[in-house]
């Protein structure tokens, strides 16, 4: 035996209030996430998703793993997946949105 052992089994003795209390946390949204975890929320695959962005499966993967990359990269991937990309600086007194970064107005 490898001491390994299936989640389901693992689980099996929780009560019901702690099913619930894990159940309710995996569906709850998360405030950060890496893109892969995104892409994978949204169930696409990496070939899925470079289909529809028109590259190649390695282009997703290495976009995945970059820590830094061109705000255009970064949008085109997000409207993939169907949603909008929104930058806020954060101060002490406040918030602003970033809306000058090549975005046209139609656009906005």
């Amino acid at each position: 035996m490898t001491g390994h052992r299936p989640f389901k089994e693992l689980t099996q003795r929780f009560s019901a209030q702690r099913r619930a209390r894990v159940a309710a946390k995996a569906a709850a949204p998360r405030e950060a996430m890496t893109l892969e975890e995104l892409r994978k929320a949204h169930e696409l695959s990496q070939e899925q998703l470079a289909e529809l962005l028109c590259v190649g499966q390695p282009a997703v993967a290495k976009l995945e793993k970059r820590t830094d990359m061109h705000v255009s990269n970064l949008r085109r991937y997000i409207e993939a997946l169907g949603g909008t990309l929104e930058i806020t600086a954060h101060f002490a007194d406040g918030r602003v949105a970033i809306t000058s970064l090549g975005e046209t107005p139609e656009a906005q």
